[in-house]
């Protein structure tokens, strides 16, 4: 949800008249893919960073306020705490050496944020979750101070009508309560954005959902919360308890939770808003002046406002995007499954990947979402959160196999033929391509190195767990800055 509100207080003619809205929008989006002229020619690609702010001592430092200040760019802007910030990449093409201009664009963006920061003793760091967080740091008061954040948390906890539970059985077991969305400030991610036509949205949509394990599997970097380690990517458990406006009750019943990976494939982008309208109530009932009825036969561009922002809190791991650019509008995938970090190239190379693997399944013959059914993809986007790279999941016609395994002899190939079809120069995409590889033949990825990285701490330098996250978190802290990939970090 990236726009500002100042309201706080909603009422019941509040939610008839955004209800209305909503669904008259959802009305006007129909007729619009029907014929309406979307912007695809040539597919622009973005991406977005969610970072962590450190201190010397690395704790998070609550200072994002006078730090933004300070980088006076607008490509950073605030997140959900007050330790977050978030980079926006300026979009383009991926074709030639657009990869190249990424890493470039993103570590000059970053060098020179990092400066600023230091004016105020803080650190930028892409992790997953930050390791060193606790209880007494993730609390309502460490939220930005952006007043839409205050008005999220209160809606999301009064639908609730109870103090929100985090219950996390890993490798260790975390069970506390919270009586607000603070943890979900917690789960810093890496998103990308794919222009997709409207008659091409379902089967690159589908084919990201096939993709999800994968991805995470192999991009996994969040294996500590509170202390505790649990999943290789912890992120996904927390960011879906941390936001759940169910009590036990409407779990029972099956309501379907805000943070949603969803329940079938699709046959068109038109699915999955209507399923938002139909499934979730709105959070943020603000209504727009627009009517989109009169600007469609008008000839103009309706702006979908209550459409975009009902779909702004139904947090799909890959989300259905609608938006107006150059005055046309366009659509997105969201691919929202992957945590920030560990590298610039690191995270480039899980782009590639995406983009790549996307393409190439969403163009095959036959389509891999007619082959796998969608629980197996659940499945495996679990499996993957929980085991990480050493996560054994489900494919066509291999059956149950190493994650490892599988990207290597199976699905490389395809994602190289992907960035192929996009125009990616060769060397480009092999570099890239080849961080995946090095991952998948070392068994290494973050999550991996954080773990190794802290054990090494407690056995050998005698730390207790709280000292070891620490160490781990200045060493991660100092090679982040070399732009090596993770797999070939040492663990010391």
């Amino acid at each position: 949800m990236g726009r500002d509100v100042d309201q706080g207080a909603f009422s019941r003619e509040d939610r008839v008249r955004y209800r209305q809205k909503v669904r008259r929008c959802l009305d006007v989006f129909a007729l619009m893919l029907d014929d309406f002229g979307f912007d695809a020619d040539r597919p622009m690609t973005g991406l977005e960073i969610e970072l962590n702010l450190i201190d010397a001592a690395a704790e998070p430092a609550m200072r994002n306020d006078q730090i933004l200040a300070d980088i006076a760019d607008p490509l950073f802007q605030t997140e959900l705490g007050q330790f977050n910030l978030e980079l926006n990449a300026s979009p383009r093409l991926i074709e030639g050496s657009g990869f190249a201009d990424y890493e470039q664009d993103l570590r000059s963006s970053l060098s020179r944020a990092d400066e600023r920061a230091a004016k105020s003793d803080a650190t930028i760091m892409m992790v997953g979750i930050l390791p060193t967080l606790t209880e007494r740091h993730l609390v309502a008061d460490n939220l930005s101070t952006n007043e839409r954040y205050r008005v999220l948390n209160d809606q999301i906890v009064g639908a609730r009508g109870e103090d929100i539970e985090l219950d996390i059985n890993g490798v260790e077991r975390l069970r506390t309560h919270t009586d607000s969305i603070a943890p979900e400030a917690a789960c810093t991610s890496l998103q990308f954005h794919l222009q997709v036509a409207p008659d091409s949205f379902a089967d690159y949509w589908n084919a990201s959902q096939a993709i999800a394990g994968v991805q995470v599997a192999v991009g996994a970097n969040s294996p500590f919360l509170y202390g505790r380690q649990l999943w290789a990517e912890t992120r996904i458990a927390l960011f879906q308890q941390a936001t759940d406006t169910r009590p036990d009750e409407l779990k029972a019943q099956g309501v379907r939770p805000r943070v949603w990976f969803g329940e079938r494939w699709i046959t068109s982008i038109f699915d999955l808003f209507e399923e938002n309208v139909r499934y979730f109530p709105p959070l943020l009932p603000i209504c727009e002046d627009e009517d989109p009825v009169e600007v469609l036969h008008a000839g103009g561009v309706p702006q979908l406002g209550e459409l975009r922002l009902h779909n702004g809190t139904v947090y799909r791991w890959n989300r259905p995007v609608y938006d107006i650019m150059n005055d046309r509008p366009h659509l997105r995938v969201e691919n929202r499954v992957l945590p920030a970090g560990p590298t610039v190239v690191d995270m480039l190379a899980n782009a590639a990947f995406y983009f790549g693997l996307a393409r190439g399944l969403a163009e095959a013959d036959r389509p891999i979402w007619s082959q796998l059914t969608f629980s197996s993809a659940e499945e495996n986007f679990h499996a993957a959160a929980r085991r990480g790279i050493e996560a054994v999941l489900h494919w066509p016609r291999l059956g149950d196999v190493p994650v490892t395994k599988l990207v290597l002899e199976t699905l490389l190939p395809v994602a190289e033929q992907g960035l192929d079809r996009f125009g990616v120069a060769p060397a480009e995409r092999d570099r890239l391509l080849g961080v995946i590889e090095g991952r998948c033949r070392t068994g290494r990825n973050g999550a991996v190195w954080q773990t190794e990285t802290v054990w090494a701490a407690e056995r050998h330098r005698g730390l207790d767990r709280e000292a070891a996250l620490h160490h781990m978190v200045k060493r991660y802290a100092e090679l982040q800055r070399s732009n090596e990939p993770v797999h070939t970090w040492p663990a010391d």
